[in-house]
């Protein structure tokens, strides 16, 4: 399924919504630990530190050694980091500007 596709989903939608609901950090904490399971919050995380890492200009080699990320996902990642949504960009800029 590609992604413009995905996102029409009924189901997909309200996710989206339901994301834009939370507010602070509890409730986002509280969300993701019934959402999902801690190893796929600890993926997310490191998908997140491979793209700032990426985004500084590291090395893929220097990338996968920081993050024990593996190759595929360094470059899935960077490919997204690059790539035209621009959402691992845009949470960068965020979290630089400190929101």
């Amino acid at each position: 399924m590609d992604i413009e596709k995905m996102y029409q989903r009924q189901d997909v939608r309200q996710l989206v919504h339901a994301l834009t609901l939370l507010e602070g950090e509890a409730d986002v904490e509280a969300f993701l630990a019934d959402l999902c399971t801690p190893r796929e919050i600890c993926d997310f995380a490191q998908r997140l530190q491979v793209a700032r890492l990426l985004d500084e200009g590291e090395p893929y080699v220097e990338v996968q050694t920081q993050t024990g990320a593996s190759s595929t996902t360094v470059s899935r990642v960077s490919k997204a980091l690059n790539g035209v949504h621009g959402g691992y960009r845009k949470m960068l800029i965020k979290l630089e500007d400190g929101a």
